[in-house]
């Protein structure tokens, strides 16, 4: 038997009197990380519980948003053909004039990535990029590339060596 009961029972008190406080804490933690309102209406426990759960779950689902538009931006996801109106995207044209070579490539959204492995590939080529821009009209982009080819006897030759290049590559892109 017990040779000193009430010793056993205040350990006990203070026991459950540390793991309140340490609840208390750690509730006090978890109301810190959540968006305030303004109010100075004290909530119940459970109604912060429920609020730190809906507040985790929207993060969640807006994490996952995210990352799905920052995979369509950067080119990881797929870069699907879509249409606008009887255009099927992408959609890439090129004129050449001596040296000059001018692009114009239409892509949606999730074929971003298209603008810069095109000044890639002209870099590669040895052409100078003289202007590139792009604009965005609903889910569909506009890119326009000025370009000057290196001076050569066959400039229309190295404008067709680029141009299949960059037809080859719009077009394997979207399959």
């Amino acid at each position: 038997m017990d040779q000193n009961p009430s010793c056993s029972k205040a350990d006990r008190k203070t026991i459950e009197k540390n793991r309140r406080n340490q609840m208390k804490s750690l509730y006090s933690q978890l109301s810190s990380l959540l968006p305030h309102q303004n109010s100075r209406e004290v909530v119940s426990l459970p109604d912060q519980l429920g609020e730190a759960t809906n507040y985790i779950k929207s993060l969640q689902i807006d994490l996952e948003k995210m990352n799905q538009k920052k995979d369509r931006l950067t080119g990881l996801g797929n870069c699907s053909s879509s249409t606008m109106g009887e255009l099927k995207l992408p959609h890439v044209e090129i004129h050449v004039s001596g040296s000059a070579v001018e692009v114009a490539l239409i892509t949606g959204l999730d074929c971003q990535f298209m603008f810069s492995e095109i000044i890639r590939m002209f870099h590669e080529e040895g052409a100078e990029v003289i202007n590139a821009s792009f604009s965005i009209q609903d889910d569909t982009i506009f890119h326009t590339i000025h370009s000057k080819l290196e001076e050569t006897s066959a400039p229309e030759d190295e404008a067709s060596k680029i141009s299949e290049m960059l037809k080859k590559f719009v077009y394997s892109s979207v399959n």
